[in-house]
């Protein structure tokens, strides 16, 4: 199928910002972690400014735990169209991703984990998506020590050739930086259980499909733990 390229300032995005974050619960407590505080902002605010920076102007956030908190930070913004997907019980990425389906309206959109960045020049990415012709390109970041994060492996054309789970290797690899654009037909390769993983329950179960990796050179950022939370303060409140 053919896509026309002068669609890509009218896809929308789905940030998936319900998680409970129970690890960070000490350093932030009673907070919804993707507007827990870096450099005296929401972090949510570096996903959005990314995004509205590149044109994206509708965008879906996908709220669960403490969701009133995601709801007051999109009512102090003006410059996006938000929608919320709510999920009432724990759904996991997958659940959560597939619970939005409804509201997406593009045929392709971008997703992007409430709880990371990367930078990433998102018209190259979305020029690399289309130019593969994939149901599915996910952005990676290559990190001197994958073992803390899932990796993934690559072929010489950059297709993905396999998924391994934190701690199965060490060593210097490319990790997902939780940044991926997604053709609409993805949603009929989900599970049909209401709780699963993108990471685990349905992206292995695409390797079959020709999806590719788009490599960056950007430094990856979490903040699911007090120590990478502490890192992300010190070095992302020096750009915002």
């Amino acid at each position: 199928m053919i896509h026309n390229q002068s669609n890509k300032n009218n896809i929308d995005a789905v940030i998936l910002c319900g998680g409970k974050g129970t690890r960070l619960h000490p350093v932030v407590p009673n907070m919804q972690k993707c507007v827990a505080d870096i450099g005296g902002k929401p972090f949510l605010d570096i996903l959005i400014d990314m995004l509205v920076l590149h044109n994206f102007r509708r965008i879906i956030l996908a709220a669960g735990y403490l969701s009133e908190q995601v709801v007051e930070y999109a009512e102090n913004r003006d410059d996006f169209n938000a929608e919320f997907s709510f999920e009432e019980k724990p759904l996991g990425t997958g659940g959560a991703l597939k619970n939005t389906k409804r509201l997406i309206k593009s045929d392709h959109f971008l997703v992007m984990n409430g709880d990371s960045f990367c930078p990433v020049h998102l018209p190259n990415f979305y020029d690399f998506h289309f130019g593969n012709n994939t149901l599915f390109s996910l952005v990676a970041s290559k990190m001197q020590d994958v073992s803390d994060y899932g990796s993934i492996e690559i072929d010489d054309f950059g297709r993905i050739i396999g998924f391994y789970e934190k701690e199965s290797r060490t060593g210097e690899g490319f990790v997902n930086a939780g940044v991926y654009l997604m053709r609409k037909d993805i949603f009929d390769h989900m599970p049909d259980e209401d709780f699963f993983s993108l990471e685990q329950d349905l992206f292995p179960k695409l390797l079959d499909k020709d999806c590719y990796t788009y490599v960056v050179d950007g430094k990856f950022f979490d903040i699911g733990t007090p120590e990478r939370y502490a890192e992300a303060q010190k070095i992302l409140s020096e750009l915002i």
